[in-house]
C-alpha cells in the first residue's frame, strides 16, 4: 500500500525535476525551508493543504491537477489494480455564448478523461441547507 504522503512527495519531486529546478529555488519561492521541502518530497512529512498550495504555486502546478495525478497514481499502484475507465467531462467554456453564436440545443463539447472507478468514501449531507440546531448557516456534515 502506497501512502498518500509518499505519492505526493514523488509527484512533487517529479514536477520539480522536469522543470530542472533545485530544492533551494522551489523552497524559496514557496517560502518553506529547504529541509522541510526535502522531507515532503521524500514522503517523511505530511504537508498541510496550505503548504501544498504554496509548493504548487512555486511549481506553477494547479493543486487540483496535482491531487488528481496523485490519486490516479495511487489507484494504479493498488495490488489487483482497479480498472480505470474513460469518463467524458465537459470542457469549460466550450458551450459558452460567443455573442449569441452558440445554439442552446447543441450539447457542450466533451473530452474523454481517464478517471478511476471508485465508490465515494464520504458523502456530503445537507449541502447548502442549514443544519438543524446549528448556529452556522449552510453547515455541511460528512457521513461515511
Amino acid at each position: 500500500m502506497t501512502l498518500l504522503r509518499t505519492q505526493l512527495g514523488t509527484t512533487l519531486r517529479g514536477h520539480r525535476l522536469r522543470q530542472r529546478r533545485t530544492l533551494r529555488d522551489v523552497s524559496g519561492a514557496a517560502r518553506v525551508s529547504l529541509g522541510y521541502l526535502s522531507e515532503v518530497e521524500r514522503g517523511q512529512k505530511e504537508a498541510s493543504s496550505e503548504l501544498l498550495a504554496s509548493i504548487c504555486d512555486a511549481l506553477d502546478v494547479e493543486l487540483a491537477d496535482l491531487l488528481a495525478e496523485v490519486s490516479l497514481e495511487m489507484r494504479l499502484a493498488e495490488p489487483g489494480g482497479r480498472t480505470v475507465r474513460p469518463v467524458a467531462l465537459p470542457v469549460p467554456g466550450a458551450a459558452a455564448d460567443e455573442a449569441g453564436a452558440a445554439d442552446a440545443a447543441e450539447p457542450a463539447e466533451q473530452v474523454a478523461v481517464e478517471a478511476p472507478v471508485a465508490e465515494p468514501a464520504l458523502a456530503l449531507v445537507g449541502g447548502g441547507q442549514p443544519a438543524r440546531g446549528s448556529r452556522a448557516s449552510g453547515a455541511v456534515s460528512l457521513a461515511a
